[in-house]
């Protein structure tokens, strides 16, 4: 079994999970139905109220995250009261699970250790009482969410193949610190980047600088932020690299103007974004520090909010050149200029799927307000996935491509929603101030 993990604090990245210690067998459900589930509280093994609350958090924590991926149905949490705890792995009531229509129930056990806390999880077969999945993790007792956003991740890669985004983050643009930008005309409020878990927990601020700070671009490994920030007036591309508490700033000559809007490359080792440097709003392609900068495009219009394709050799964008704003493909090398809307008035802030899927999703303009709608890059085919509740902008996909954030106003201020690739789903993850430009971790 591979070395013990700590669990990640401010100044770390999620440490990876220990390897499989025994995985046999895949659960099932009956003939056409899905796989049930129950997760009920985790085993207290030491006996204090710290622990008494670890095992609390990681079954409800779990129970959410199986929910979120829509591949199992999990059994209401609310229902387990008849049912007697196991006291350990051995004396699991299969029986009584089995009368509640579970196929498979997770049971876990928490015991306090010299460096924190040892996790134990096994996903057992109610029909046949044997371990589908099994697995331990050591670590700090600081964050008993990231234990069960682990299990649900490596559970799902077990049981469905999938990866799972239970471990992923959210990165966004908030004014939710009520301050006022200093040094400008207009009184102009903060936005300051921050950070959260895919569900909303754990909401973190990056940038401390009281300016404004927006368009949150997640670098590929997951350790850095790209952002757009009006600090030094000017805007200009600032990169925070998370856990090392560390900034970066793209160089700029003294005759160069507004840049905006960095997304980084999927090998993580160039950035495009869109520049005023030559005059016209132009996209522009560097060296992920700012370096051997080069046009993209060149065209009277506004070209701006440049996505890259999974590639890496396209990159989808917004252009005015034929009248409204409208989303165009174009190779990394310039060619093969491609308009991809044709139906609607006004389309903008692309944003490209991850594979298996080729799709991008965007604002559109319908009525007197936005919704998202995704178009399929082969066959040009459009859906519409939010239908005039509030304002709704600026998409952006899960790292598995089967979800999406994006703001809504539908509740009244801009909040940060997720919802599936289907529409279905929807629900907030930020409650506090306004919130823009999410951007969810690769």
């Amino acid at each position: 079994m591979a070395a013990p993990q700590q669990a990640p604090t401010s100044q770390q990245p999620p440490a990876a999970p220990q390897q499989p210690s025994d995985i046999t067998t895949t659960i099932t459900g009956g003939p056409g139905a899905p796989t049930r589930l129950a997760v009920p509280d985790f085993i207290a093994r030491s006996p204090d109220t710290e622990t008494a609350a670890i095992v609390k958090t990681i079954a409800q924590v779990l129970f959410d995250d199986l929910t979120f991926e829509r591949e199992f149905t999990l059994i209401p949490r609310d229902t387990y009261n008849t049912i007697a705890q196991a006291r350990s792995f051995e004396d699991v009531p299969f029986d009584r699970w089995r009368e509640l229509g579970a196929d498979g129930v997770v049971v876990g056990t928490v015991q306090k250790v010299a460096a924190g806390i040892h996790v134990e999880v096994r996903l057992l077969n109610v029909r046949t009482h044997t371990q589908a999945f099994g697995k331990e993790y050591d670590g700090a007792a600081a964050n008993p969410r990231l234990y069960a956003h682990t299990v649900s991740d490596d559970l799902h890669m077990s049981q469905r193949g999938l990866r799972g985004v239970a471990r992923s983050k959210v990165a966004f643009a908030s004014d939710r610190d009520g301050e006022r930008m200093a040094n400008t005309v207009e009184a102009r409020s903060v936005r300051e980047i921050y950070i959260a878990d895919y569900d909303g927990s754990g909401q973190k601020r990056v940038t401390t600088g009281r300016s404004l700070n927006i368009q949150p671009n997640w670098s590929p490994d997951g350790r850095s932020v790209a952002y757009t920030s009006y600090r030094r007036g000017l805007p200009n591309i600032f990169v925070s690299h998370i856990y090392q508490g560390t900034l970066d700033e793209f160089p700029r000559a003294p005759n160069q103007k507004e840049n905006f809007q960095p997304t980084w490359s999927p090998d993580g080792t160039q950035v495009a974004f869109w520049s005023t440097r030559d005059g016209n709003s132009e996209l522009y392609i560097a060296n992920r520090d700012g370096s051997n900068v080069r046009r993209l495009t060149n065209n009277p219009g506004i070209d701006e909010s440049p996505t890259w394709s999974p590639s890496g050799t396209q990159i989808a964008f917004v252009s005015d050149r034929t009248g409204s704003p409208q989303l165009y493909t174009v190779g990394t090398d310039g060619l093969g200029l491609r308009r991809l809307t044709t139906g609607d008035a006004y389309a903008a802030r692309p944003t490209w799927s991850p594979l298996p899927f080729n799709e991008i999703a965007y604002t559109a303009r319908v009525g007197p307000g936005y919704d998202i709608k995704v178009i399929d890059v082969g066959s040009g085919q459009v859906r519409t996935l939010t239908f005039g509740e509030g304002t709704n902008e600026s998409p952006a996909w899960a790292p598995n491509g089967r979800h999406l954030a994006f703001t809504s106003s539908r509740l009244g201020k801009v909040q940060i929603f997720v919802m599936g690739r289907d529409g279905k789903n929807v629900k907030p993850i930020t409650t506090a101030g306004n919130n823009y430009y999410p951007d969810w971790s690769k």
